[in-house]
């Protein structure tokens, strides 16, 4: 058992309270609750209280000598940062994709010469779990001092039953043992394997057939995700599949009108997706319907900075009533990226977002966008101890210097895991 934690002094603390039963929209995605001189009192993993120090101070007087004291004087305070939307695990980089775009080669034409997807399909195919298994650990390490605590991992780099299985195999033993929280997801459908290429139904078949009932029988998932895009699903192959998942207990999740117009939005709201994914290409109509029926947008602004390509419409979004969280979409091919602090720069600096909404989108809608707000994103009495401190004093100045990794101290389950933004390897990282 882990000795309290008395977080102290803190010039900002951001709290978020009052979030937990359903994301933020329009105005409130504003009111980050800030206590300033704040402190939070931690034990056993769950935080016990919230508030200005003084009041701790003399709550817990009593106490402070078996407490670890964390001065966060001159710093800013916020829950751990919640990255909902990655592809973990995978094997290989695609650097030279990246000249390819720089000289003019389209996301579509790279993936139709055998690159894109397909290309990391194979190298992760070919990987053994251990290799799979250590190279997914180093990025966990570095989304942790990027102050992330929890992640959203997605397999799709098989489209085949055993590569598949593998990657969802190495995202649960990546949740047991490192200190990180791994929510696993099953993306079968993130494309269209080249055997099926002119029989595109027949790998839809197969998916809802043989590859969604073993994954619920496994318990491996928790969601089911599509690329619902011309070229790779349509929307009524994508209904279907996400409907499958349904029946299976898979809760529905959509990559949406990611490249061109393509009705993912209101596929989202029309099947009860948790999230609807992407969006930059996404209708008025798409965008009013997720709203209406609370489907998170979340969007991934480091993936269209990479392709350069035109952001998501964060700001019209938001004003519409769309409850929006932000993502690294971590992936080898389009956004090979773990700082979610620089994609919160991004949502400012190319989506129209305040520094207060980005925060509420790295934190609480996006604990909503994989099921976990009622435990994470928001500092609030009874949820679990997941916190990062960052070397700024206020909220503000996080997204005013942008591309800089301020995060100082990170908490995860009550443990400090990050300080001075070095990991601390005596603890091994491991949740055991």
């Amino acid at each position: 058992m882990s000795k309290p934690i008395f977080i102290r002094n803190a010039s900002q603390l951001v709290t978020l309270q009052g979030s937990s039963d359903a994301p933020l929209v329009k105005e409130a995605m504003s009111d980050l609750t800030i206590i300033e001189n704040g402190s939070v009192w931690i034990e056993n993993g769950i935080i016990q209280a919230v508030g200005k120090d003084d009041e701790l101070f003399e709550k817990y007087e009593g106490r402070l000598g078996e407490a670890e004291i964390v001065d966060a004087s001159g710093r800013l305070v916020t829950p751990g940062l919640v990255d909902p939307h990655t592809h973990l695990v995978f094997a290989g980089s695609r650097e030279n994709e990246f000249n390819m775009r720089l000289q003019g080669a389209t996301y579509m034409e790279i993936m139709n010469s055998g690159g894109g997807i397909h290309a990391t399909t194979r190298r992760t195919k070919a990987a053994s779990h251990e290799e799979l298994f250590q190279e997914s650990f180093e990025r966990l390490n570095q989304f942790l001092r990027h102050g992330v605590t929890t992640v959203e991992s997605k397999s799709g780099y098989g489209m085949e039953w055993e590569t598949e299985l593998k990657q969802l195999e190495v995202a649960k033993l990546l949740n047991e043992k490192h200190v990180i929280d791994v929510v696993p997801t099953f993306m079968g459908a993130h494309a269209v394997p080249k055997e099926y290429k002119e029989k595109p139904d027949k790998f839809v078949e197969l998916l809802i057939d043989e590859m969604i009932p073993k994954v619920a029988e496994l318990g491996l998932a928790e969601f089911n995700d599509v690329f619902c895009e011309h070229g790779v699903f349509t929307p009524e192959q994508s209904k279907r599949i996400l409907e499958a998942g349904k029946t299976h207990g898979l809760i529905p999740k959509i990559h949406a009108d990611e490249i061109e117009p393509y009705e993912g939005a209101e596929l989202a709201a029309e099947v009860g997706a948790i999230s609807a994914d992407h969006l930059l290409k996404a209708s008025e109509k798409g965008m009013k319907a997720m709203a209406e029926k609370g489907v998170v947008g979340v969007l991934l602004p480091g993936t269209a900075y990479f392709l350069m390509a035109e952001s998501a419409n964060g700001r019209k979004m938001i004003d519409l009533g769309v409850p929006v969280a932000l993502s690294t979409d971590c992936n080898p091919g389009s956004s090979p990226t773990v700082s979610l602090p620089f994609i919160m720069n991004l949502g400012c600096l190319k989506m129209g977002m305040t520094p207060a909404e980005v925060i509420t989108a790295a934190t609480i809608n996006a604990a909503h966008a994989i099921n976990r707000g009622h435990e994470i994103g928001s500092l609030e009495v009874g949820k679990k101890a997941d916190i990062t401190m960052f070397s700024v004093n206020n909220y503000m100045k996080l997204q005013y210097s942008y591309g800089v990794n301020h995060t100082h101290t990170v908490i995860k389950n009550g443990v400090v895991v990050v300080r001075g933004g070095h990991l601390l390897e005596e603890l091994s990282l491991s949740k055991n």
